[in-house]
């Protein structure tokens, strides 16, 4: 309710509050999803932004703190709540909520885990925005980008897992390095699966539209002289490396995140290799998440590109959408 001194100061013309037209959600308050709420509110793509967290105290403590510098930022309402509701009318909902896995406790054990956390969240956050987008964040991020499909029951395009957009980062920063160009002049994708086996794409990596197989046709492959097949390990050690060093890994997922963010809620029709329904491509018979270059806007995954691949190429990517992990997480997680 306005006070005295409010209505006076500031008399109303008949209108009141406008509801937001670009809200985003974070779910998950921790090292990783506070990166991507500092990382959306600097890129200035929302006009609300809500956090949800089960531990209150924290995530008072994180909207304090983001409240407090309301005057440096172009995002008028910030709100947090435990209860779902605060959540209502989101655009766009990031999914970082999770658990970190336990000294002796198996991968499946983690996934099952983790399921039983997005049982009770996944359908809380379609209740209030029965129209968002879901991006899931939480890892092994294609196992529960599917585990959250099926749990929405929204249609796939509107789900879709930040998948390898941050491996082709890693990627493209580390053969950029070598090369000594910025990142944006060398072109190359990694695909399928986010993490081990994960396929770098290096047919079609170029700089400048100069393919790096015209030059050297070897390139990486393991009879390369110059070994450029080691930039692709040290992708896939990448995320290792920093958890051994800092303990976890943050800011460049909170980037990318805001950048697939942006793609969607200014619908720019931007390509990023983001992971979404694979069945039916590349010999995967499986239907399952996988990361391929996707066409993103407004309303999600709006098509997948056919990426040209060489013949080990496409036979990695099918072998690790057919992941025997993959396929046995489908299997053996309870959804019900």
């Amino acid at each position: 309710m306005s006070s005295t001194l409010q209505q006076l100061l500031i008399p109303t013309c008949g209108g009141g509050p406008e509801p937001p037209r670009n809200k985003v959600t974070v779910v998950g308050v921790g090292q990783v999803g506070m990166a991507c709420a500092v990382s959306i509110l600097l890129r200035e793509l929302a006009d609300e932004l809500a956090l949800v967290d089960v531990m209150e105290d924290k995530l008072k403590g994180e909207l304090m703190d983001l409240q407090h510098g309301s005057l440096f930022l172009k995002t008028s309402k910030i709100v947090a709540d435990k209860d779902y509701s605060v959540t209502a009318n989101s655009r766009v909902v990031v999914l970082t909520a999770g658990v970190r896995q336990r000294e002796g406790e198996s991968r499946l054990d983690l996934v099952q885990r983790n399921v039983d956390i997005f049982k009770r969240v996944v359908p809380q956050i379609v209740t209030y925005s029965p129209d968002c987008v879901i991006l899931v964040v939480s890892n092994p991020v294609d196992v529960l980008t599917y585990v959250t499909w099926k749990l929405s029951g929204l249609p796939r395009r509107r789900v879709l897992g930040s998948g390898t957009n941050l491996d082709s980062a890693r990627f493209r920063f580390l053969m950029a390095e070598r090369l000594g160009v910025h990142p944006s002049g060398f072109h190359g994708w990694v695909l399928g699966e986010h993490g081990d086996t994960s396929v770098p794409v290096w047919s079609g990596a170029n700089v400048a539209g100069v393919g790096l197989r015209a030059l050297n046709p070897d390139a990486g492959t393991d009879a390369d002289p110059e070994n450029w097949k080691e930039t692709h390990k040290m992708v896939v050690d990448s995320a290792y490396e920093v958890i051994k060093l800092k303990g976890y890994t943050n800011w460049a997922i909170g980037l990318s995140v805001a950048e697939l963010t942006e793609s969607v809620v200014r619908n720019l029709n931007r390509i990023h290799p983001v992971s979404t329904v694979v069945q039916g491509m590349y010999g995967i018979a499986e239907e399952v998440y996988l990361s391929l270059p996707c066409v993103l806007n407004g309303g999600g995954v709006a098509s997948v590109v056919r990426v040209s691949l060489s013949h080990d190429e496409a036979a990695r990517l099918q072998a690790s959408g057919n992941a025997s992990r993959l396929r046995g997480y489908k299997k053996t997680i309870e959804l019900t």
